[in-house]
């Protein structure tokens, strides 16, 4: 039975896996090597666990609860040899995920599950070399993650039947629903996300409409909750990037190649919302198209 987790990794859906366990209750090691980030991480779930107290969400003493439950640590000796279960949520980029898992695999207890956020890499490739395959799975939650229900969770050849059904009742208990994936570059999400978001960038490079008359289009008229340029803004221009990239090595298709344009905009450090400038620019609130409240905590 999984009760202490360690979250590697304080970004933006690092702290946001860790901010769902803390609320359940499982004892959270939030583990990143940057002190800045570790810190920006932690404050952000204050910052939203006291949001969903003040709409109602969570009560007071839940509140406080998943904040006592929080443990943010630099020091992977101490959240991996202490961890049931370890959710890797690092850059999308293979080696660097490769480091964590392989380091997790040597100060991990022998029966802890070793789990990847990742929105793309193969999980085989994750678990190779590993001394324990078999504990290896994927959880792709969905960002924003205390609000999205969803993790495709994704199973290798390797997994064992102990490990999935494991991940699959610890989904449930954190309130979210587990649909399963086959290990594919892009999984089921980012396969059909991807190309559809990296379409709209080129619709967009070709001239054949401008930024917001694209998002209205697909939001209006495709009943799509939030516009592709303003969503891939929301995820990061360089995570969609990455994303393609893995997708047409691992696919073998130039179906998957970034746009030109998106390309571009990566190089020129202008990555979305985070950087404050993406397709939308966001140094007035009065540029930025509102994003459905699914997207939004404070709403």
């Amino acid at each position: 039975m999984i009760k202490k987790v360690c979250v590697v990794g304080a970004g933006t859906m690092g702290n946001g896996i860790a901010h769902v366990f803390a609320l359940h209750s499982f004892t959270v090691y939030l583990l990143d090597i940057n002190t800045d980030q570790l810190k920006a991480g932690i404050e952000n779930i204050h910052k939203n666990l006291h949001r969903q107290r003040l709409k109602g969400s969570i009560s007071e003493i839940e509140e406080k609860n998943a904040i006592d439950h929080l443990f943010p640590t630099t020091e992977a000796s101490i959240a991996f040899q202490n961890a049931d279960l370890v959710v890797e949520a690092v850059s999308e980029n293979l080696k660097i995920k490769q480091t964590v898992f392989h380091q997790a695999d040597q100060l991990c207890p022998s029966d802890v599950i070793l789990a990847s956020n990742t929105s793309s890499i193969s999980i085989l490739e994750l678990a190779r070399g590993l001394t324990r395959p078999e504990n290896v799975i994927g959880m792709h939650f969905m960002n924003p993650v205390p609000l999205m229900p969803l993790v495709e969770v994704i199973k290798t050849k390797h997994t064992s039947s102990f490990t999935l059904d494991t991940v699959l009742r610890t989904c449930e208990i954190i309130g979210k629903t587990a649909v399963p994936s086959n290990d594919f570059p892009g999984f089921v999400a980012n396969r059909i996300l991807m190309p559809m978001l990296n379409e709209a960038i080129i619709t967009l490079e070709d001239g054949v409409a401008g930024v917001q008359e694209i998002d209205d289009i697909m939001r209006l008229g495709m009943a799509h909750q939030m516009g592709p340029l303003l969503l891939a803004d929301f995820i990061g221009l360089d995570v969609c990037h990455a994303i393609l990239e893995v997708m047409q090595k691992g696919l073998n298709s130039r179906k998957y190649q970034p746009a030109n344009l998106l390309s571009r905009l990566v190089k020129e450090g202008k990555l979305g919302k985070k950087t404050g400038e993406g397709f939308y620019s966001y140094s007035s609130m009065k540029e930025i198209p509102p994003a459905p409240k699914s997207f939004d905590l404070s709403t």
